[in-house]
């Protein structure tokens, strides 16, 4: 079987799978008990008990290593003591970045407890709703969220009360009870998928899933050429600590020994103080800051020489901008991944500078990970070069979705491989391109015209400032594209112009036919463009005119 397989793209010709071309990472054996946060905590290095692993940004406050370990160690034993959780209780979580948040995942993950972290911005529908899916018997909250969490058996810890801090603290008699046993198929994790396209599910995944996840990078860091004299790093968190790309990240750093700064609200110019104090030398961001990034004028206003990495997922980022990305920051190297809270966040990913020069691509297939690319319409399995839906495979695939069989099944199939729904091809070196979301194509006559690639010409245009396109119904086409269009201050750009500026860049059945200007995209917390939003508001305008 093996020697079917091409040693550049990855794809077996017998199996009509692609295949990782990463090194074989090796993990702890399947059936041997451990939590994330044991396997987290036994990588950091052992000269980091100094580090500082959390800076608040907003406080400026900082907790060390062994400060950290000391936390959650005495979390974990006043949480034994003085609440009745136990293995295989969910606890849901509704606060902002702070730096108990952390603290909070590793303990509540040691002793066997699902994590179920939500956007502390949702509203009381959107709260209702995930606490329907999760079923939580426990909430951690704020004083400013926690009245938007029903009543729970267990009630809900404010943890920015005195309560909360004393449990930190380990001041009570928290007699350390024996610790559950935590065993890789447990759940770790519910997490809320992003419901670009619908109304949100609840991913689960298992500690095995984060293990294999955290593994990975842990063991394939020697592949990233090291730098002379490169200063420790110091990561800076815009990332929701809630979003799969955000939690993940979390975990990883730690485990690595990193520095870590925590926003508690993003503002871009917020941010960009922040890379100047702290020294950032990494940020894990959506498309959408790169944009910025590229063209702000803020951006000469402060010292940001420090960064050097920018690991770009939550959406496909354009080659231009890349590029033009690169022109402004000759220092700053993007590297671009893919994944889904369905794969954990990891799936495909960029390692090394040699890499990080194929723009428009999203890395290669991740360690011991398999995918397919099929036929939309035939199903069959294609091969490189040829566009279909990615299909995944690997030890980081969710179990499955809580409470939603229908999902689950349509989603997973009896052999494990995961349908991601996303159009994609790979090419002959074994790297992924993402074309658009199956779902999101607009179909106009005979054509398929994905709405990403449009949104990216647009983003070359000096006078716009973000964009987005969507499908806009047509008795004649069956669908057209229309973009939505937020204008550069002081630009006046016009619709005729903005259509002018694409058509002359595409083939005929792709030019945008509607324009319409906003003041901003809605997008989710990881920068993706809720592109129903704008469809729902489009055809709501449209039917109150008939």
């Amino acid at each position: 079987m093996a020697d079917s397989i091409d040693p550049n793209s990855g794809f077996s010709s017998q199996s009509r799978t692609f295949h990782s071309l990463r090194p074989n990472v090796p993990l702890p054996p399947p059936s041997q008990p451990l939590s994330i946060t044991n396997y987290a905590l036994s990588l950091i290095p052992s000269t980091a008990s100094s580090t500082t692993v959390l800076i608040d940004s907003t406080t400026h406050r900082r907790l060390s290593y062994s400060l950290f370990l000391r936390q959650v160690q005495n979390l974990s034993s006043s949480l034994s003591s003085l609440t009745p959780l136990c293995k295989g209780h969910v606890a849901f979580i509704l606060s902002p970045p702070s730096l108990h948040i952390p603290v909070l995942y590793f303990s509540l993950l040691s002793l066997g407890v699902t994590v179920s972290p939500a956007n502390p911005i949702g509203s009381h529908s959107e709260v209702a709703h995930q606490v329907q899916l999760a079923q939580p018997v426990i909430a951690f909250a704020t004083s400013n969220t926690a009245h938007k969490i029903p009543k729970l058996q267990y009630g809900t810890v404010l943890i920015d009360s005195p309560l909360f801090l004393s449990m930190l603290e380990g001041t009570r008699d928290s007699g350390a009870g024996r610790a559950p046993i935590v065993r890789q198929s447990d759940t770790a994790a519910i997490l809320f998928s992003s419901g670009t396209t619908g109304k949100v599910k609840g991913v689960m995944l298992s500690h095995g899933n984060l293990i294999a996840l955290i593994g990975g990078f842990y063991h394939l860091r020697h592949l990233v050429e090291p730098v002379e004299n490169e200063p420790d790093p110091v990561s800076l968190f815009t990332l929701p600590l809630f979003h799969v790309f955000g939690f993940f990240m979390l975990v990883r750093a730690i485990s690595m020994g990193e520095t870590l700064v925590l926003m508690e609200r993003f503002d871009f110019e917020g941010m960009l103080k922040v890379v100047e104090r702290y020294r950032v030398t990494y940020m894990p961001v959506s498309p959408p800051l790169i944009v910025a990034l590229a063209k702000s004028e803020l951006v000469n206003k402060y010292d940001i020489s420090s960064l050097r990495l920018l690991g770009c997922g939550g959406a496909p980022l354009g080659k231009e901008v890349a590029e033009k990305f690169n022109e402004r920051f000759p220092d700053v190297q993007i590297v671009q991944g893919y994944g889904l809270t369905e794969s954990g966040g990891g799936a495909t990913r960029m390692i090394g500078a040699e890499e990080a020069k194929r723009h428009g691509s999203v890395g290669r297939l991740a360690e011991n990970m398999e995918a397919k690319i099929v036929d939309p319409v035939s199903g069959e399995a294609l091969p490189p070069g040829q566009k279909g839906e990615l299909w995944i495979r690997g030890p980081t695939i969710m179990k499955g979705y809580v409470r939603n069989e229908e999902a689950t099944a349509e989603t997973l199939d009896s052999e494990g491989w995961l349908k991601t729904g996303d159009l994609c091809y790979f090419d002959s070196h074994g790297f992924l391109y993402i074309v658009d979301r199956l779902k999101e194509l607009i179909k106009y006559k005979a054509y398929q015209v994905p709405p990403a690639e449009l949104e990216h010409i647009l983003h070359t245009n000096p006078e716009i400032a973000d964009a987005a396109v969507i499908p806009y119904p047509d008795e004649d086409a069956g669908q057209i594209p229309m973009a939505f269009v937020v204008r550069k201050p002081g630009s006046n750009i016009t619709a005729p112009q903005v259509m002018d500026f694409v058509a002359k860049q595409v083939a005929p059945y792709k030019k945008i036919r509607r324009v319409a200007f906003i003041n901003a995209i809605p997008k989710n917390p990881a920068g993706k463009i809720l592109r129903r939003e704008l469809v729902e508001s489009v055809l709501s305008t449209a039917s109150s005119k008939l």
